[in-house]
């Protein structure tokens, strides 16, 4: 029955409902963490293969290269990697051994075929080279072995046979391009290069037909195309049309860069046309562009003989307009005046035969040249693969008593120990130290090591007993490393024994040579007690503020030499 609760009475007590909790769920535990793995290597960049491989064959004899090179880390052999190689123009001889190496040599899945890009690259470098015959032997090797050639191929052999005077053999070569239309196509580059064989070679009706062909192929001319066609347009003596030619070029969007300026302006130079001239400065001085040393000398030359102001060959060349060549009273007798215009206009032409006998002629009237001139003889020789012509300028500066720059002496010495020509090395360096050349001890050290590493340590030794004036921590340790290459340890401990008793403190580049000259020969007692000196010698010198600049140069390039 209803029970009636009165107002006195409390309420009846809510019952709470009883809470049922849900069974512990167990504790996850979380995933191990990996181990850290060891560092990544170091890529390897192709670049740094390449590197080290030409530096392999440049400065070893093939017996050591070939071991090496097979051993070499990161070395792929493959097309890439082997053209890249050929394309820093190592030594003639070894390029080719490492060109016939890389088709012999182990490659991991499938063995190696030479394609027409390292066929091209080693065929640039017998052409180069004046290997005619060679590099046709080989050009006939591609073509048994299957390889189709490209128009680069077909390019090069054209080029190189017709700079060896055999033009109809390179027109011949055009004419087996030609034909391959369907698998090789002539490029741009093909025909330029077909252009100026034939105009170079006086046959200008065939050239201009060849152009007419590459215009009606719709291929565009480039900056190059023109310039062949005004520098065949100034040696016929046509400087207006060689205008009315830039003008054409410009409207086509294609600007005249240097190389052009500077040849239209000594085509005009050597021609007297100096109205032209003017025109081309003109525009230079527009588009910032400037001449080459050798061209700017002549172009004065042809100002001041038609009398009319250098003032705006000046301007286009500011860099080279305080060099008063015409206050300097030594050189203002007018045959003096006559001989250096006419070696400027041979240093422009490359003619390196005309030059000598005219040093030589020179040499017999005991004449005076400026220094910066026979300089740029000898650094433009060189870089040509003459380095007779600079060693004629350079013994005719020595009688006449011209200082040249450093750099034109190490051009020189870099060519012949280039060329393995160590004795004449050795006679150039004695030539220059007699006659009171200071060569400093940095260029002669650099000297002692590539003699060194040559393995010519007799060499390097007599270079290094001519200057005792530059007889320092960084000649002693440079021959020292000489030493150890040769395998002459006794020499090299000698000498380190006779640079201590000198007061010439040892680096640290030079324990760094004694240890792993000592390491390489076997010799660990005398290499572990070098290095518990290096570490006593660095102890104290940490206390020390300054270093000595031939510390410091010695440490820079021995720490971390090897060999």
């Amino acid at each position: 029955f209803p029970v009636a609760f009165s107002a006195a009475s409390s309420p009846p007590k809510m019952l709470r409902r009883q809470r049922h909790f849900l069974p512990a769920k167990p504790r996850r535990r979380p995933p191990p963490r990996p181990k850290p793995s060891a560092e990544p290597s170091a890529p390897t960049y192709t670049r740094d293969v390449v590197r080290r491989v030409t530096n392999i064959l440049r400065d070893h004899p093939w017996s050591a290269a070939r071991p090496l090179l097979l051993s070499l880390p990161g070395l792929v052999w493959d097309s890439h990697v082997v053209a890249r190689v050929l394309k820093t123009h190592p030594p003639l001889q070894k390029a080719f051994l490492f060109f016939r190496l890389a088709a012999s040599s182990p490659t991991p899945g499938a063995a190696f075929r030479h394609d027409r890009y390292t066929y091209t690259s080693m065929l640039h470098l017998l052409g180069e080279a004046g290997r005619v015959p060679a590099m046709l032997h080989l050009l006939a090797e591609m073509l048994r072995a299957g390889v189709d050639p490209d128009a680069a191929t077909f390019t090069t052999v054209m080029h190189w046979l017709a700079r060896a005077g055999d033009v109809d053999a390179a027109m011949r070569v055009w004419e087996e391009m030609r034909s391959r239309r369907g698998k090789c196509r002539p490029t741009l580059v093909s025909y330029t290069a077909c252009v100026k064989i034939l105009f170079d070679a006086g046959r200008a009706a065939e050239g201009r037909r060849v152009f007419e062909e590459m215009v009606a192929e719709g291929l565009r001319p480039s900056c190059t195309t023109y310039t062949v066609l005004i520098e065949h347009l100034a040696d016929a003596g046509k400087f207006q049309a060689t205008l009315q030619i830039m003008s054409d070029m410009q409207d086509a969007g294609v600007e005249p860069d240097k190389p052009l300026c500077n040849i239209l302006v000594k085509k005009c130079a050597s021609a007297g046309e100096t109205s032209v001239m003017t025109f081309i400065l003109q525009h230079m001085k527009e588009k910032g562009i400037v001449l080459r040393r050798p061209v700017f000398l002549e172009a004065l030359e042809a100002l001041k003989a038609s009398g009319e102001s250098p003032n705006l060959l000046w301007e286009v060349n500011p860099h080279l307009a305080s060099e008063g060549m015409e206050y300097d009273p030594t050189f203002s007798h007018l045959s003096c005046i006559t001989d250096r215009s006419t070696i400027i206009y041979l240093l422009a032409s490359r003619n390196w035969s005309a030059i000598e006998q005219m040093v030589n002629e020179l040499t017999t009237r005991n004449v005076k040249f400026e220094s910066h001139i026979l300089s740029d003889i000898i650094q433009a020789s060189c870089a040509n693969c003459r380095p007779s012509c600079g060693l004629t300028v350079l013994y005719y500066s020595l009688r006449v008593g011209s200082e040249l720059d450093r750099s034109a002496y190490s051009c020189l010495l870099g060519q012949y120990i280039r060329n393995d020509s160590f004795d004449l090395v050795s006679k150039i360096v004695e030539r220059l130290i007699k006659h009171g050349c200071n060569l400093g001890a940095y260029l002669l050290s650099v000297l002692i090591l590539r003699l060194g590493s040559a393995g010519h340590s007799s060499y390097a030794a007599h270079i290094f007993g001519l200057s005792p004036a530059d007889q320092n921590v960084i000649t002693y340790t440079a021959l020292m490393n000489a030493y150890f290459q040769a395998g002459e340890v006794d020499k090299a401990l000698e000498l380190f024994s006779q640079m201590i008793t000198n007061e010439i403190s040892a680096s640290a580049g030079t324990y760094e040579v004694l240890i792993y000259g000592l390491q390489k020969a076997g010799r660990k007692q005398d290499s572990d007690r070098y290095r518990r000196e290096r570490m006593e010698m660095q102890w104290h010198r940490q206390y020390r503020d300054k270093h000595s600049p031939e510390d410091s140069l010695c440490d820079h390039l021995f720490c971390g030499f090897h060999g």
